[in-house]
């Protein structure tokens, strides 16, 4: 090549023009930009030779200038129609004369760019150029308008994502929720989440970081999660909505209740019927009664609310409830198992209401021992909605005109005594019960109240019954039991501090309660059978004992068999295992937060039991709010220590919490 001849190469992938200046060695040629910056090219670098003409870099602008009046794109849809059926190859110099009649320099270079850019039309072989068939073309066209579509669909998603991080109220289309999704699922669950690419982009065009933290800041921006959006839940496959078809059947019920399959149940109307809740629950699935029988003899009674009145087995409800097992109990609220107007209305116990209710009857030994039961489908109209403060306060005050729940409270200690005697395990630790409504949390621990342990221990009372009746009659049933514990002996637990200390070292030892379609001993209750059955509004196994001790009850054969119960059995167990680790990482969360809420505050801490004593790491208790916690204690410390502590540092999100000892402040001073 000679001196002044133009030449094409790329510069960071860029189109750029030199003029030849000389030779270098024996293969390289230096050349002259339009910027005049001299350049040492090998022949790889050299894409194209325009002929004709000598040039200086100087007049590589003016050149330009005249190139870019034929850079017209859709003439090449014009020669590619002329050359397409006989399939005609054409180098650049060829195209600009048919484009253009000449083949001046400044039309060849622009002939040659048309062609080197077309990406529909023509593709490169060698030094020419051949036309795609029609077919190629059509495809192409289609992908670049597939293409062009997604573009301006992204953008104008980007640009309603801008809007709402500004403020402004945005209405998010179907395929705006595609992308949103992609990034919930990678605000969830990080780099595990599949398909995040759409998150990724997003974050990238944001200019934030292209992490779960950032996904989650950035939903949260957008306003589309809540400050404290409940990743725990989000990872389970827990159901948080219910569908309109399960909705529309519940409407249906309430509209037109189905017939009762219990056309002959008990008119218990006319007992004064105790129900005994916390304020704040709304599925009311228990009430007692008392009766004076002529012999002098008392005969209990234990009204379980009876939902199997509105639903079958197999039906809508009944499937929903199934696959759901549970009802979850979280602080900010919960995820009922069956659809909330049915739950609180028409299936609960509510107070001046006639209800449907399954009412077990027993008649027990001064001892506390069951002399007698029966089992009843029942009508009750129950008299008192109390809370236990206000069962506390009568017992307290010894109301004459409920000396029925006077005598309840009686044979529930009688009862407790009885299970004892049978070698049940109390283990009486403080429990925190945490609540948010209204962004504020409020934390109370549950104290060990007669109230409170006159319910349980009829709850207790009425699952021994109905897993007697089942053990009696061979049915299948989800039968709760219990290995017996390796205890500390005696003396091990004398050498501990009582309370809380040594109830947690009984804790430890304590074997998972399991749950069969056989009856076994349930060691922490004393219990030689056991099943739950005062819950079945909120779990899905008392539904089903529910279920088969009715049917057999009217004579009727069972609905579910002993193979299909036992594969129900383990399907709900895993979901039960799901729904209570959320219950739990979901109120250490909003403790953890309480606590970052409270910070300058001291709290009273417990030594509880050693995780590493070589390490001096331990569990803690903080006995306000019935809340433990793992430290590694900065100093030797003795089990049943007491100590001030302040939080130093509290992220929920990271599940971290620091402490400082607080040496200069007594414990009695609080």
């Amino acid at each position: 090549m000679e001196k002044g001849r133009l030449i094409e190469f790329r510069l960071q992938g860029e189109r750029r023009l030199g003029a030849i200046e000389r030779p270098e060695g024996k293969k390289n040629w230096v050349v002259i930009d339009e910027s005049g910056q001299s350049r040492v090219l090998t022949p790889k670098q050299i894409t194209y030779e325009i002929e004709g003409g000598t040039y200086k870099h100087s007049d590589i602008p003016k050149f330009l200038e005249e190139v870019n009046l034929y850079l017209d794109p859709s003439s090449l849809e014009v020669a590619w129609e002329l050359l397409v059926d006989d399939g005609t190859t054409v180098t650049p110099e060829e195209m600009a004369l048919l484009l253009f009649s000449e083949s001046t320099p400044p039309q060849c270079y622009a002939a040659h760019c048309l062609l080197a850019d077309d990406k529909i039309y023509f593709k490169n072989k060698g030094d020419r150029y051949e036309p795609r068939s029609s077919a190629q073309v059509a495809e192409i066209r289609h992908q670049l308008e597939v293409e062009r579509s997604r573009q301006q669909e992204w953008q104008n998603f980007f640009d309603r994502v801008r809007q709402a991080l500004a403020g402004e109220s945005v209405q998010w289309n179907e395929r705006d929720r595609i992308r949103i999704e992609a990034l919930e699922r990678f605000a969830t669950f990080g780099e595990e989440a599949t398909h995040r690419t759409p998150a990724l982009e997003l974050l990238a065009a944001l200019e934030r970081p292209e992490t779960p933290a950032a996904a989650l800041a950035l939903l949260q921006d957008l306003k589309l999660w809540s400050p404290h959006e409940n990743l725990f839940l989000r990872r389970t496959q827990i159901p948080t909505h219910f569908s309109t078809k399960v909705l529309e059947v519940a409407q249906c019920c309430l509209k037109s209740p189905p017939p009762d399959s219990e056309p002959h149940r008990l008119d218990l109307t006319h007992l004064k019927v105790y129900t005994i809740d916390d304020a704040s629950t709304v599925e009311i699935d228990d009430g007692l009664s008392l009766e004076y029988l002529e012999n002098g003899d008392h005969q209990l009674w234990i009204h379980i609310a009876d939902p199997t009145r509105w639903l079958s087995p197999g039906d809508e409800l009944d499937l929903e409830a199934r696959r759901r097992c549970t009802t979850v109990y979280l602080p900010t609220g919960m995820i009922p198992m069956l659809p909330e107007e049915l739950a609180t209305g028409p299936m609960s116990l509510n107070q001046g209401q006639i209800c449907c209710a399954l009412s077990f009857r027993v008649v027990l030994e001064e001892t506390g021992q069951v002399r007698e039961y029966s089992i009843h489908p029942s009508w009750v109209k129950p008299t008192y909605r109390l809370t236990y403060d206000d069962v506390d306060e009568m017992l307290h005050l010894g109301i004459e005109a409920e000396s029925e729940l006077a005598e309840i409270a009686r044979w529930a200690k009688q009862r407790r005594d009885w299970r004892q005697s049978q070698g049940s395990i109390a283990i009486h630790m403080p429990e925190a019960s945490i609540k948010v409504k209204d962004d504020e949390v409020t934390i109370e621990v549950l104290d060990n109240s007669i109230s409170r342990y006159l319910v349980a221990e009829m709850m207790i009372l009425a699952g021994e019954i109905a897993a007697h009746y089942g053990q009696q009659h061979n049915l299948p049933i989800p039968y709760r039991h219990q290995p017996e514990p390796e205890l500390p002996s005696e003396e091990e637990l004398l050498l501990l501090p009582p309370g809380p200390v040594q109830a947690c070292a009984i804790r430890r030892c304590m074997p998972r309660s399991e749950m069969s379609l056989t009856p076994y001993r349930h060691a922490s209750l004393g219990l030689a059978t056991y099943t739950q059955v005062t819950s079945p509004i909120r779990r899905y196994t008392d539904l089903l004992t529910h279920f088969q001790i009715k049917a057999h009850l009217r004579g009727e054969t069972l609905p579910f068999s002993a193979d299909e119960m036992q594969h129900m059995v383990m399907s709900i167990g895993s979901a039960i295992k799901e729904a209570t680790l959320v219950e739990r990482q979901t109120s250490r969360y909003w403790g953890i937060e309480y606590l970052r809420r409270h910070g300058d505050r001291p709290w009273q801490a417990l030594v509880l039991r050693w995780i590493r004593e070589d390490d001096n790491l331990g569990s803690l208790l903080l006995e306000e709010l019935g809340i433990e916690f793992v430290w590694r204690f900065p100093r030797p410390v003795q089990l049943g220590e007491r100590m001030m502590l302040r939080v130093t540092y509290a992220d929920p999100r990271e599940d971290a919490i620091q402490f400082q000892e607080l040496t200069g402040v007594a414990i009695a001073d609080l």
